[in-house]
């Protein structure tokens, strides 16, 4: 008789574990369901500048340079040290020597305030086209070039070289491309608008945030061309 209690507890036992499980599994299944209709509800709306906690911008420093840290910055002489958009008020964001990820994207900066130089694309006063990266902004402020989609034609942009040379760059185009097509872009970002005259090319994000795939769906280029140094 106690055998076959035994035996009943043991089944009891086992069946109120099975519950726990299925139970369980229940749980998780429907958190998985609520997190992909979540998403799908969220794709397309506007990235908050105040909460982020997607790989691109968890390491970025939000603190702005002191004006002793930007006086003391250096650079080779033939290098791009400053950057200054006086419409945006940017003024002499330390331009930081960048290379590329082992992803083959551009690598930026990670103080939100500087801006990044690709060593593989031209230097000032040289004749080539320069491209310089820059963030639009962190989990709690915005970034150097948030607002350079408001650039128009003929916009000034300043380069101030390692040596202390200024040169003047006028806007020539500004344009958002979506993500998608962005790389292509890159063909085209990388040559002067006008043939045969120096340039500089702005990237940034821009557009509309993607929760899923983590990242702004369009990419701002803003090309200009030497006007004066």
């Amino acid at each position: 008789m106690s055998l076959k209690i035994k035996g009943w507890r043991k089944i009891i036992k086992w069946a109120g574990w099975s519950v726990v499980v299925i139970l369980l599994l229940v749980f998780l299944i429907r958190v998985a369901s609520f997190e992909n209709y979540y998403y799908n509800e969220k794709e397309g709306s506007e990235r908050a500048v105040t909460i982020s906690t997607n790989e691109e911008t968890e390491e970025l420093i939000e603190e702005e340079p002191t004006k002793t840290e930007i006086a003391e910055y250096t650079v080779a002489p033939d290098r791009p040290r400053y950057l200054s958009i006086e419409k945006l008020g940017i003024k002499n964001s330390r331009v930081l020597p960048m290379g590329v990820k082992s992803s083959g994207e551009l690598d930026t900066p990670r103080n939100v305030y500087d801006v990044g130089w690709y060593e593989g694309s031209g230097k000032p006063g040289q004749g080539g086209t320069m491209i310089i990266d820059g963030h639009n902004g962190g989990p709690h402020v915005l970034g150097v070039f948030k607002n350079t989609p408001k650039l128009k034609s003929g916009d000034i942009i300043t380069i101030e070289r390692g040596d202390g040379v200024v040169y003047r760059y006028a806007v020539v185009e500004n344009n958002e491309i979506p993500l998608s097509e962005a790389n292509d872009y890159m063909v085209t970002a990388k040559k002067s608008p006008e043939p045969g005259k120096e340039s500089v090319t702005l990237i940034t994000c821009t557009g509309e945030w993607s929760q899923q795939q983590g990242t702004y769906l369009s990419r701002q280029f803003t090309r200009a061309i030497l006007v004066e140094g």
